[in-house]
């Protein structure tokens, strides 16, 4: 069989310009999984005010870390998926196709999906790079690969993996790279920062933060760590709203005054390093903390194309094939 994986990430800009960020911006908060207001209400005030500002600004901050490859995310996903596609061609006898796709920006969904649909692949496997699922990023992956099938003529068996927040493999990826950076740089207090979401998306039903404490106390209790050696927090929230709390750069801000002087952060619900890691935590938030009185923040890397992330995805995907496999034996 020709099996193609699909490997979704959220976007990136293509350039750390203005203009190209303002085009991603734009895509990105008009989905209404992500932002939650009638459009009539919505629009005027992300073209007139949102639109107008924050692109320049964060094409400032995409600058900080984008690289000769380009942008950190899709390249830390790329390299994944090369990786991925080497490791499982050796582990089934199927032709195994890894594709990288991105929700907002480039490579799209859609784009990514057609080149599939040329090479006439059988089954469809989607993977959304967030372990956590919410509404806002995985349904929203679901909501873009739904539409461009819709136009297929001969539709491939389709699996959506829509979570592994505590899937074993990847509660042992994480505690494994954290032991192994703590080997050359000690071990001090942990905090898991993961990207927050409105509390009203929570209420309405997303059962976003339950999965983000859950993979926290998993990764917690591998680690062997005591409740007064780690905490959680939530990050990037975004306008005036309440979001999920506590909120990572106030925690940043209050730990040096309860006598922890020497931080090291991970954020578990990002699969590979980007944006709101490389700059909001390792550099903002470095700053943030140190000017708060504490001496060292250190921010352990994604697990990006680790052979610990290749390892555990490569199960999970490996463990979707088979079930996939059987459920269409015993359907036909």
């Amino acid at each position: 069989m020709k099996i193609a994986i699909l490997l979704c990430n959220i976007g990136t800009p293509d350039a750390p310009t203005t203009s190209a960020v303002r085009r991603y911006l734009k895509e990105f908060l008009s989905d209404p999984r992500v932002i939650e207001l009638p459009p009539l209400l919505w629009q005027p005030i992300l073209r007139v005010g949102i639109l107008t500002t924050r692109p320049q600004k964060s094409a400032k901050l995409y600058q900080k870390i984008w690289t000769s490859e380009g942008s950190p995310l899709l390249s830390n996903t790329i390299q994944l998926a090369n990786h991925l596609s080497k490791v499982l061609t050796t582990k089934t006898a199927d032709e195994i196709i890894v594709r990288t796709a991105m929700r907002y920006g480039n490579p799209n969904i859609k784009t990514v999906l057609a080149e599939l649909q040329a090479d006439k692949i059988d089954r469809l496997l989607v993977l959304p790079l967030f372990p956590q699922y919410s509404a806002t990023t995985t349904a929203a992956c679901f909501d873009a690969t739904v539409s461009a099938l819709r136009k297929w003529r001969h539709l491939p068996a389709l699996t959506f993996i829509n979570d592994y927040a505590s899937h074993q493999a990847y509660i042992s990826a994480i505690s494994d790279s954290i032991r192994e950076y703590w080997q050359t740089h000690g071990q001090k207090f942990l905090l898991f920062s993961f990207h927050g979401i409105p509390q009203r998306y929570i209420d309405a039903g997303d059962p976003y933060a339950t999965a983000c404490h859950t993979t926290a106390t998993l990764v917690a209790q591998q680690l062997k760590l005591k409740e007064s050696a780690w905490t959680l927090a939530f990050q990037s929230r975004l306008g005036p709203t309440k979001w999920l709390l506590p909120y990572t750069d106030k925690v940043l801000a209050a730990l040096p005054g309860q006598g922890i002087k020497e931080l090291q952060v991970v954020c578990p619900g990002f699969a590979v390093d980007c944006l709101e890691t490389l700059e909001e935590i390792a550099i903002r938030g470095r700053e943030q903390f140190l000017g708060a009185g504490g001496k060292t923040l250190e921010y352990i890397p994604a697990l990006n194309a680790s052979s610990y992330q290749v390892t555990m995805l490569s199960e999970i995907l490996l463990s979707a094939l088979k079930t996939a496999v059987i459920h269409t034996t015993t359907t036909f």
